[in-house]
């Protein structure tokens, strides 16, 4: 195969497909009613899949780029993907948030709220309203988002590095 495949080609569908993932996780949440229940562990599904996929893209690229791979470029491939599954789900949010249901957010916040009060009884009103105004500003679908593809891009670098420390076969010097 080619020995200089372009990261940016090579990823670019891998970050769609985590990033679909993603979504498909999410919404099955949503129609199950999960959220409102507070129900976590489907997102833990993802935490789980998330860096395998990333350590296959990095593998598939060196496959790909005739058996090498450099550090920079392991880094570049799981970057990118991260980034861009971290962008289709801002994409996917925004159409959630603007046209599906609008007063999601608030929704979430008020379960917030009564689970706080559920474990922990003595706490007072200003406690919950100063614990809920952080999960308020990250409600906000574009802070919320760009916080996403900020950890996606960090998380992407962390399962990056260790996969390239892994895979990486640099090419011999002639």
């Amino acid at each position: 195969m080619d020995n200089n495949y372009p990261t940016l080609k090579f990823s670019f569908p891998n970050g769609i497909i985590l990033g679909l993932i993603l979504i498909i996780i999410v919404v099955l949440m949503y129609i199950m009613g999960m959220f409102e229940e507070g129900v976590q562990w489907p997102m833990y599904i993802y935490y789980l899949i998330y860096p395998f996929l990333i350590g296959y893209f990095v593998y598939s690229y060196r496959n790909k780029n005739g058996g090498y791979i450099s550090l920079g470029q392991a880094l570049k491939v799981g970057i990118t993907s991260a980034v861009i599954s971290g962008l289709v789900y801002f994409v996917y949010n925004i159409i959630f948030v603007t046209f599906i249901e609008p007063d999601f957010a608030e929704r979430m916040i008020d379960v917030a709220r009564e689970k706080m009060f559920e474990e922990n009884p003595n706490m007072t009103e200003e406690q919950a309203d100063m614990a809920l105004s952080i999960m308020k500003k990250f409600s906000n679908p574009f802070l919320g988002g760009a916080f996403w593809i900020i950890m996606s891009a960090f998380f992407g670098f962390i399962y990056s590095l260790i996969s390239g420390l892994i895979f990486k076969r640099e090419k011999p010097n002639h």
